[in-house]
């Protein structure tokens, strides 16, 4: 399954090293992928083990508050 989320709080690299380092270790998180220019976050996940509700929480507690396409 895959989320998409603006996250409009992205400014730098640093920042979507933050988002891939906290989500990649959420269970269930295959991928991630963070498009710094256009604020975007991408998360491949199996949704047996989690879902994008549970990934946005994720997003808000590391200070990324996120907008759910």
């Amino acid at each position: 399954m895959q989320a998409i989320f603006m996250a409009p709080d992205i400014e730098c690299d640093g920042c979507a090293m933050s988002i891939r380092k906290a989500l990649g270790a959420a269970a269930g998180v295959e991928t991630v992928a963070v498009d710094v220019d256009h604020k975007r976050v991408t998360v491949e996940f199996d949704e047996a083990q989690t879902d994008d509700v549970k990934l946005a929480e994720l997003l808000d507690e590391i200070g990324f508050p996120p907008n759910r396409m």
